[in-house]
Order: structure tokens, then sequence, then C-alpha cells
């Protein structure tokens, strides 16, 4: 039977495909594919976990006391039934053999197919047996994690690609961490589909830098969404599609043709410069979390990097953080892949719903206890840890010799914090001068994402060369709303008037003072806020690689200098969504007209 999941659409387009489940509530394992010569070795793994499991089992029960209850030993011959149920391992091993995946993510989708079973069980013994059937798949996971702990995996081994024949995968899970969405944005899935999470959630950014449709905020969808079923994500209009009739499959298909041919439309405008109708030249540039990603950066043609999301350098990582070396050779990869175009690298913005493996119990009591949002993140973490803060800076002072490079600073709301960091950088400086790495200059920047920032933007500026308004915590913290949070994801509105006076205001104080401006958050990326940032006197505009030509479209429909006709009515208005509509619909006559 067909069914309805409703979310919040936060990356466009239509996806079809079948269900991958992950990150079940049950159990949290590792999911990726493994090669065709691995999948003897990987179904070897499988059973030799459960055969230890069951070892493990027989020896509790031989060792049980003569007074033992009768019930501890049936329970016992339950567990045991399990593990040699060919519903469990049979079904396992042809995960491994169909999908290629890895024994634990093989092991845990079986278990959400026969949970299911379990839960449609009328019998009342029978349905409660699915505690027994948990308890034997963590027994087997348990022991699938200390063979892993021997035998560590070779990461070039893993394989990002498909195995599901020709159709296509969809994932689906309750909530994704930051540092799992760089895992899966290598690998294959057309679409994503999450209980939890907002508009600006690190999923649905991952999401819209992939160019898939993804929607969030769902609550049910994990729960309801089965193993394989086949499901169709609207992420146009936040609707997920559950076993779909063949009419509506055949419908979804051909919006999935159209669109196709709309981008294939858009990519011609790849090489185009973005000039507005009145000759204004405007910058677009592009986010990216990882150096691979500079060349879909150039691809897109993007004139230079605006956000290089440096933590992403930090995640997935169980023992030390990357050196500096490391780092330097990462920022230097993405410089030179940008042949000369800037590259804006953000010093490491850890903290909130981005937490490092290593963070210490101090640190991770405040990630779930206290408000993350307003604690120990960004630049704040930054200072606190000075030894790792200087190292990042002198990989990027390092890569500078590459290409041009400027440093973003993150969450700045103080002058003090703006004067340690000047100190430190002129400390770094003098050490690589010292150890004879050579540097050019560097331009310092601040990100404008607290609204005391915004306020106080003319003092910040006689201390830095450049701003970026990172509207995504900029709307988070104007409006006092978590970002990630689905059950306040309706108030979070980037047309809110205090919004748009922030960020009109922020635009307006640089261009004053001489210094640019960018604005890097996802309203950067969203054609329907081009006419409204151009109004402002924006001119360098960072987003997803992806949403450029969209963008760029835009631009070259513009007036930039008719549009800032309109702006005070938009900013003035009550309601500034609708006096957008209505001035740039006037616009729009006008220029038809002419």
């Amino acid at each position: 039977m067909s069914i309805q999941v409703f979310g919040i659409p936060v990356s466009r387009g239509v996806a079809i495909g079948r269900a991958v489940l992950v990150n079940s509530s049950r159990v949290d394992v590792a999911h990726y594919f493994i090669a065709e010569d691995q999948i003897e070795a990987e179904i070897a793994r499988a059973i030799s976990a459960r055969d230890e499991v069951v070892r493990e089992l027989e020896t509790l029960k031989a060792d049980l006391p003569s007074d033992a209850p009768h019930e501890l030993a049936a329970l016992l011959d339950v567990h045991l039934m399990l593990l040699h149920d060919e519903a469990l391992t049979g079904a396992t091993k042809q995960w491994i053999v169909e999908r290629h995946y890895n024994a634990e993510w093989a092991l845990s989708a079986q278990l959400e197919v026969l949970a299911r079973q379990f839960d449609e069980m009328e019998d009342d013994y029978l349905r409660e047996r699915k505690a027994d059937l948990e308890q034997v798949v963590e027994r087997i996971l348990g022991a699938l994690a200390r063979e892993q702990g021997r035998n560590p995996v070779d990461a070039a081994s893993v394989v990002q690609r498909d195995f599901a024949g020709e159709d296509p995968l969809l994932l689906v899970a309750a909530d994704i961490a930051p540092a799992d969405m760089m895992q899966f944005k290598r690998s294959i899935f057309h679409g994503f589909i999450t209980d939890i999470g907002g508009k600006t959630s690190h999923t649905a950014i991952v999401a819209r830098s992939m160019d898939i449709p993804a929607v969030v905020g769902t609550r049910e969808a994990s729960r309801l969404i089965r193993q394989d079923d086949w499901v169709i994500i609207d992420g146009d209009a936040g609707t997920v599609i559950v076993d779909p009739s063949p009419i509506v499959l055949e419908e979804y298909r051909f919006r999935q043709r159209q669109s196709e041919l709309e981008r294939a439309r858009l990519a011609r405008l790849r090489h185009k410069p973005a000039v507005t109708l009145d000759g204004e030249q405007i910058e677009l540039h592009a986010n990216i979390e990882m150096p691979a990603d500079a060349q879909a950066a150039v691809d897109a043609g993007a004139t230079g990097v605006g956000l290089f999301r440096s933590e992403f350098l930090f995640m997935n990582r169980e023992g030390e953080l990357p050196g500096e070396d490391e780092q330097f050779v990462a920022y230097r990869a993405a410089v030179e892949a940008m042949r000369g175009m800037p590259v804006t690298i953000r010093t490491v913005d850890v903290g909130a719903d981005k937490p490092l493996d290593r963070m210490s119990a101090h640190e991770l009591r405040h990630e779930h206890v206290l408000n993350p949002a307003m604690g120990l993140r960004a630049i704040r973490w930054c200072l606190a840890e000075p030894s790792m803060f200087r190292q990042q800076l002198r990989a990027i002072y390092r890569a500078s010799a590459y290409g041009k490079v400027k440093l973003l600073i993150p969450m700045v709301a103080h002058l003090s914090e703006i004067r340690q960091i000047l100190e430190i950088t002129k400390k770094v400086q003098q050490q690589l001068t010292d150890a004879g790495h050579a540097y050019t200059n560097v331009e310092l920047g601040v990100m404008i994402e607290i609204p005391a920032a915004a306020v106080m933007l003319p003092l910040l500026l006689r201390h830095v060369d450049f701003v970026s308004i990172g509207t995504n915590d900029l709307i988070q913290y104007t409006l006092a709303i978590d970002r990630a949070d689905e059950a306040v994801a309706h108030l979070y509105d980037p047309w809110h008037p205090a919004v748009l006076q922030l960020l009109a205001s922020s635009i307006a104080h640089a261009r004053q003072a001489g210094k640019s401006v960018s604005v890097c958050g996802e309203m950067a990326g969203d054609p329907a806020f081009t006419f409204l940032l151009l109004a402002m006197g924006l001119r360098s505009f960072s987003m997803h690689p992806s949403q450029i030509p969209a963008v760029k479209q835009r631009i070259l429909r513009a007036d930039a200098g008719r549009l800032a006709n309109y702006i005070q009515d938009v900013l003035n208005s009550d309601d500034p969504q609708r006096s957008a509509e209505f001035a740039f619909a006037a616009y729009r006559a006008e220029s038809k007209l002419q």
C-alpha cells in the first residue's frame, strides 16, 4: 500500500530508488561498500563473528549452576536458535553478495527486515521475541567490532559505488552526523531522507552540495520505510512517497527528465561571466568541504572559493587531529586546483552539530547537556586550543605561497578575539620565517554570524580586510532558533525583518568602509534571494558549485542599479517577502516595457 510522508524540502529535484536504512536507533554501525574480490572474506567475517557468539552462549549454558532458573537455559536456547536461523545468517550473506554491503551493514539491514516482521505478528509472545533478536544481533556486532579492532579496514579498499544493479539507492536515517555525511558524499546515494533536521542542517547543506534531492524533518520516515522499499523523494514539495503506484511513478519519472533537461540548459552558462544588465561584475565563489571539491568548483564556473570548511579535515578521525604538514598538503591542493583564483579558508569551526571524535569529556558534556550552539565552538574553541590553532594557521600561510589565500574567522563577537587573532598570526608568521617556509600576504576576514558582530561591524572593519556573512547562523542566532531542530523549523525565516535589516546594514557598512563583503550562507545559493541581495549592494556570492548556474542566470537578467530602487520598500515592510514579490514583479514588468 502506498503511503506519503511529509517533511521539509531542502534540496530540489526528484529521486526514485530503493530505500537503504542506516543508523538505526537499535544499532549504530559503519556502512560502506566492499569490492567484488572481498565478498568471500566479508561473508567469512560475518560467519566467524556468529560462531564466536555461538561459542560464548554455549559456554554460558554449560556453566549454568544446577539451581539456575529453567527459563534462563530456555532463553539461551532461543538465542542459539536465532543464531542458526537462515532468516538471519543466510539473508545477511545475501546482502553482502548482492549489494556488497560490509558485514555490519548487512546484519543491521536484515535486523530491520526481521524486526518489522516481528512487529506485525499477532501473537504477543512471538512479538516479544524481537528483543531476543536485537540482543543476538548486538552480540554479533560486538564480535565484529572486536575483530575490526584487531584487523582495521584499509580505507583504500572501501568502495564507493552502486552494487544495486539498475536500481538507484536512497538513504533513509533518523539523523546523519556531518562526519558521516562526508562519507556518504563520496558514495552513490541519489537522495536523502531523515527524521530530524531543518533547511540549514548539515545533512541539508551537503545534500545541496551533491545536487541531489533531500527531505528532512519527516519524524517517522526511518520507522515507516522498510529496507528495499521503492521510494520517491520530491525535494520540491518535501514529500516522500513509499511504494508508489505505476501512474505516480511515471509522473515523477517525467519530472525527473524535465529536471535533467533544465540542468543541461543551465550548464551552458558555465563559462559566461556573471555580469548584470547594467555592467556590474559579480563574483560567484564556491563553498567546499574537502580539497577534492575544488575541481567541481572550477567545472561549475566559480571565480574562487568563498568558503573552505576546514573542519571536515578534522572529522572521522579516531586518533590525532591532522598536523601542520597534513593540513598544508590539503590546503595547497585546493589552492593549486583553483588555478590562481582566490581560496578563502575558514579556520576550524567545530562544536554544536559538528563535534570532534576526540573532544574531551568536559566538552562533550556541554555538547549533549547544555546549549552547544552557544558554547565552546568555532573561534572560541580555537582560542582555547592555541597549539592546534597555530598549527592550522601555519599550514594556511604556507599554502599561500601557491596562490591567493584568504583567512576567515568564524563566530567572532568581541574585539578582544580580533586582537588575540592578530597577535597569534604575527607569531605564526615569525615562526614560518624562522623555519624558512615561504608565504605571502594573507587577508584576514571575519564571519558575521552573531547579531552583536553585525551591530558592531564598523568597529570590526577597522581591524580586518573583508567580511563574509554566514546567513545560516545569523538567522539562527537572531531568531533564537536551533537550525537543526525540526520542531522549530517553521520559525526559521530568512525573510524576517530583523534578519534583512542586519544583512542590509552589514553590506552597507562594509561597502562604506571600502572592504569587500560576501554572503556565504544558504541565502547566497537560493535564486529566490538573488535580486534581493543585488538590491542590497552585494557583489560577491559564495555557494555550493551546483547552485552557481541557477544564480548566474538570475544575475544575467538583473539590472542591479534599478533593483536598488526597490530595497527600502522591502526593508520597511512588515511582510518583506510579500513586498519583495510585488517589487520585483514590478521591476520585471518595467523591464519588459523598456
